[in-house]
């Protein structure tokens, strides 16, 4: 028999302080919670036991505080993130068949003892898993202490107590009792440290023992003093170190096996909470969440039997606009298999022996089609030369919209999130099974949240956009990305010389831990400013930058950090994407940033380090085909015309209706001088103060940016908001409504969830109060962008059919056509771009021509 025995409230503790707090999209607090079971599964893993106990205090006093009103009484209260956890976790425990064990009138640790003696006495092995040193006092040759720590766990036997303090497990107590712990507020001896107690305890075995022996023993005035002085406090001290073996819990070892549980319960819960990885950890499926829903329905749904037949050519023939079929893709490999379902009948079809045809003549058919992913049923038509039609829902968009903290969309979590039920009885076909449920609950809720016209007008149209996009890819220079490589490949070897030779040795530069030790450690350069971390030295950016201009490797590895990022991001990484089409189709995503912006992958586009003319030059390797040109337009300040159409400022108005630089205007009343004496330089800060305010910077953080005092920027800003009095009115009514809403909202109704707005975390209240003035920018211009791409797209297809739109980075779209058509293009670009919505301010757009991208760009 072997008990598991876990500090519940040490390691609930220890599991929040280490995570960073992490909640889901209605603010409920869920990082203890990760961690918590995270360190609980790690330790069954390596234990396997067959009972678990998790022991946890309760608020009431114990025997020991009523003994001495002082014990604990400097503890600090629970932080309420943690607090709000603490219930969440003993309901999740005994959901999952894991007894959770409380005795009023005495403590875990208590508990502990308690439960280690009742497994000895049966013959059993226990291990304690806790988070302090308390529990060491209990060890046996048949108890065992599992320290969780930050790394990995640490395991104290008899041996290993002996070992690094020389004396026997209980003798713990005794040390304890003359040094005191000033986290529980037992006082101990006055003065003695552990090293003294430990030293005092080898020599005398025991508190009373030392007493015994005090006139004998071999001390120092000062000592001896302090133990005569101490004694009744070293007596009372080991009366609380001293954990109870004989709390009154249940003795029967089997209260303690582990047991069913109640799973529909636990992933009710975890689905609630938004925990789907951990879901999957525990073997718990989304199904069982919506059962708990349909037992306290009046009449639980009846669930769809489905007949399986294959796609046939005369179902196919018979899906006129009339009919509405949802379907999904699936396979593995180079098998694409097809599953649609209406009524009680599931569909299939897979692309062995000529049904990739079928498959294409229901995509291309002329009923309406509901799906998960409409992106890759485009992508799967486009591959083979054909156009999907009809796709009118996407459910991952759908859940997209409606929470987009969400990290992952599947239909089982989907399903869990919106209480459809996951047709888990559907062997197989479980998915395809769930889909019409969940397409009617999502797209009700969409309905209920005024999101329809955001996912009919710009999401649904956007993923058609995409999924060509991604087909018809940017032609790679691939020549010109391997000579590129080898330049860079010559700059990283000569500073890396340049860096050994400052350093006097050679080492890891791209290692922290390395380079952190040349640079601050005394025996080597010995730089002032380095700031210690658990692992050695700071070396970041921040850190670095700082350091500029006190040793001239600072630059140096600054360069070399870019340069191998360069190689291996971008040069290595473009080399391994290019398709033997010679083009480069990256992977363009809609669900992934809480903005509502497009991101991309394989490769990032979004993340070229454009900034530095070295970054800027990795766009000579995106290229036209021979015969064509690339058009590439890109909206100016685009976020600060939104921000002037929504906050309704007349003067931030008057200079994009006037053509005035916003600029210089900005530095002009910024710096308190007329528009023609502000200098590149002004211009340059007042540009961080505008894109800054956007941001919600401080003072500090502007200050750092630009290179003047805290009280300079301080000032900055608050000439700023004088000038442009209506954007401090529009960012403080803004976080008002997201405190009350607990969200914002786009020019387009996108919503963006802040639950950090209402923890007590400073920090994180100050980060959601800069979410909620960023998020309606931010979010604005990415649909605005959206809403382009899709005008974009539908134009060329009408007037341009030769021309594709092919990237679209951040604010900035890039068309493909050929050379006769590039004045065409361009003005179609350009209008399109512009009049994608109206704002009380223009959208201006920049519109050049060129070979590659560099070109069109520079």
């Amino acid at each position: 028999m072997r008990l598991l025995a876990i500090d519940g409230n040490s390691i609930m503790n220890r599991a929040y302080y280490g995570i960073k707090l992490l909640s889901n999209s209605k603010g409920v607090y869920t990082n203890a919670l990760t961690g918590f079971m995270n360190i609980y599964l790690k330790e069954v893993d390596a234990v396997k036991p067959d009972h678990v106990a998790v022991a946890f205090d309760l608020r009431a006093p114990t025997f020991r505080h009523k003994a001495d009103a002082a014990y604990k009484a400097n503890r600090k209260g629970m932080p309420e993130e943690l607090a709000q956890q603490m219930p969440q976790i003993k309901e999740l425990l005994t959901e999952l068949g894991i007894t959770v064990v409380t005795c009023e009138g005495y403590e875990a640790d208590d508990i502990l003892g308690t439960l280690s003696r009742i497994a000895e006495r049966e013959g059993g092995e226990c291990f304690i898993v806790t988070g302090d040193r308390d529990s060491y006092q209990l060890v046996t040759d048949k108890t065992t202490v599992r320290l969780a720590a930050t790394k990995e766990t640490k395991i104290y036997t008899p041996e290993r107590i002996k070992e690094e303090y020389g004396v026997e497990p209980l003798q713990m107590i005794e040390i304890k009792a003359l040094m005191g712990d000033s986290s529980d507020n037992i006082p101990g001896v006055k003065g003695i440290g552990e090293k003294t107690a430990v030293s005092l305890i080898q020599q005398a075995g025991s508190v009373e023992g030392l007493y015994e022996q005090l006139d004998e023993m071999t001390l120092t005035p000062s000592v001896r003093k302090k133990l005569s002085e101490g004694r009744q406090s070293a007596e009372n001290s080991r009366f609380l170190a001293t954990i109870c073996l004989t709390a009154p819990i249940d003795n029967d070892i089997e209260t303690y096996a582990l047991h069913e549980g109640d799973k529909a319960a636990a992933a009710a819960r975890l689905t609630g909470l938004e925990m789907f990885r951990l879901m999957e950890k525990l073997g718990l499926h989304a199904g069982d969440a919506a059962a708990v829903d349909e037992s306290n329905a009046a009449e639980p749904a009846v669930l769809t039997e489905y007949e399986i037949k294959p796609l046939d050519d005369e179902y196919i023939a018979s899906l006129d606009e009339s009919r509405t079929v949802v379907f999904e893709l699936a396979g593995k490999q180079d098998l694409t298999e097809l599953r649609a379902a209406e009524g009680s009948v599931i569909y299939t079809c897979d692309s062995l022996l000529g049904g990739t045809e079928r498959i294409l003549a229901f995509l291309t058919s002329g009923c309406k089609k509901l799906t998960f992913d409409a992106k890759a049923a485009y992508k799967l038509a486009f591959e083979n030369g054909e156009s999907a039609k009809n796709i009118i829902f996407s459910c991952d968009l759908a859940g997209y919209l409606l929470n987009s903290q969400a990290k992952e969309y599947t239909v089982e979590n989907l399903c869990a999130a919106y209480s459809v039920k996951y047709r888990s009885d559907m062997e197989g076909y479980e998915s395809i099974a769930s889909l019409p449920a969940l397409c009617e609950g999502l797209s009700a809720r969409l309905d209920g949240n005024d999101l329809r016209k955001l996912f009919d007008g710009i999401e649904m149209p956007l993923c058609e956009v995409l999924a060509s996009m991604e087909t018809v890819g940017v032609k790679a220079d691939r020549d010109g990305i391997k000579a590129f490589g080898e330049s860079l490949r010559g700059d990283i070897e000569r500073l890396k010389q340049e860096i050994y030779d400052y350093a006097g040795e050679e080492f890891n530069i791209l290692s922290p831990k390395q380079l952190g030790e040349i640079l601050f450690s005394p025996d080597k350069l010995g730089l002032k400013g380095g700031r210690k971390t658990k692992t050695g030295y700071s070396t970041s950016a921040e850190v670095l930058e700082a350091l500029i201009d006190a040793h001239p490797m600072i630059p140096l590895i600054l360069e070399y950090r870019t340069l191998t990022k360069l190689m291996s991001t971008y040069v290595e990484g473009l080399l391994k994407v290019i398709a033997p089409d010679g083009r480069i189709h990256s992977y363009f995503k809609q669900t992934e940033t809480r903005t509502g912006r497009i991101s991309s992958t394989e490769p990032n586009l979004q993340n070229i380090p454009v900034r530095k003319e070295i970054g800027r030059n990795m766009r000579r390797f995106f290229v036209a085909e021979e015969g064509m040109t690339l058009v590439d337009a890109d909206y100016s300040q685009i976020e600060l015309r939104v921000l002037a159409s929504v906050c309704g400022d007349e003067n931030m108005q008057r200079a994009f209706l006037d053509g005035i630089d916003i600029h210089t205007m900005t530095a002009a009343s910024v710096f308190g001088l007329p528009e023609d004496f502000v200098t590149p330089e002004m211009r340059s800060a007042a540009k961080a103060v505008n894109f800054g305010i956007i941001y919600g910077i401080g003072a500090f953080s502007l200050s750092k940016d630009i290179g003047v005092s805290v009280a300079e920027a301080k000032q900055y800003i608050e000439n700023y908001l004088e000038n442009f009095p209506k954007i401090s009115q529009y960012m403080d009514s803004t976080v008002e409504f997201a405190k009350d809403k607990g969200y914002v909202l786009t020019i387009f109704d996108r919503r963006r969830y802040i639950p950090e707005l209402k923890m007590s975390n400073k920090n994180m209240q100050a980060f959601g109060k800069r979410v909620a003035m960023n998020a309606p920018i931010q979010g604005s211009a990415a649909d605005i962008i959206k809403i382009a791409m899709i005008n974009v797209y539908k134009r060329l297809k009408k007037d341009l059919p030769g021309a594709r739109l092919i990237l679209q980075i951040h604010d900035e779209l890039i068309i493909e056509c050929d050379k006769a058509d590039a004045d065409k293009a361009s003005a179609l670009l350009k209008e399109e771009m512009e009049g994608a919505v109206r704002l009380a301010v223009p959208l201006t757009v920049d519109v050049h021509t060129g070979a590659s991208w560099f070109e069109a760009k520079e």
